[in-house]
């Protein structure tokens, strides 16, 4: 089942940013973000279908930072298939498709980048972290990511979100990790960073 609660916006450009909050989040919350960092863009923004103790999540986690890989990769699949659905729905070119993500939102933007990396053409992940660890490396040529960290996030080791970017470049994408003197939480200067790299 593919479908998703979700608000879309129409913008002026012919880019669309997949939209995905962190857990506990709703379809509303990035929206302000991602019409200031993409102010022409369709935004296509899903509702997480996973609830845990009331929190929506885009999939179900074990532990802190332990991922259900089953429950992962078929949310992987659902969310590929949202956004093909939702280009023919809402007309929009599914090729020039950008996700950005904060937390588990980010997670699974990764988990589409190496698994159905067909989808994104780009991605801005917001402290992100490896969602798994795939059996070959995706062509990811011609995709850029920026992948934005806080040096104090204590959910995400410095080392998870190094391997990420390395598989990244292996696959051929061009990658922008940048660490930040915050921890879990967005630092304003960051935003303008990744503003600048857009």
């Amino acid at each position: 089942m593919s479908d998703f609660i979700h608000h879309f916006e129409a913008g002026t450009g012919p880019l669309t940013v997949l939209t995905l909050h962190g857990t506990g989040g709703t379809e509303r919350d990035l929206v302000p973000l991602t019409r200031s960092l993409f102010p022409d863009a369709n935004i296509l923004s899903p509702r997480g279908k996973v609830s845990e103790r009331g929190a929506n999540r885009f999939f179900r986690r074990l532990a802190e930072g332990v991922f259900d890989l089953e429950d992962l990769h078929r949310q992987t699949d659902d969310l590929a298939d949202f956004v093909a659905t939702s280009a023919t729905k809402y007309g929009f070119d599914a090729t020039q498709v950008w996700a950005l993500g904060y937390s588990n939102g980010a997670n699974i933007a990764a988990s589409l980048l190496l698994q159905r990396s067909e989808v994104l053409s780009g991605a801005v992940l917001l402290r992100a972290m490896t969602p798994f660890e795939p059996e070959s490396i995706p062509a990811l040529g011609g995709k850029r990511i920026f992948l934005a960290s806080g040096r104090y996030d204590s959910m995400v080791p410095t080392a998870n979100i190094e391997n990420l970017a390395r598989l990244f470049r292996e696959g051929g994408a061009e990658v922008e990790l940048r660490f930040q003197n915050a921890g879990h939480d967005l630092a304003r200067e960051e935003l303008e960073a990744i503003k600048k790299w857009l």
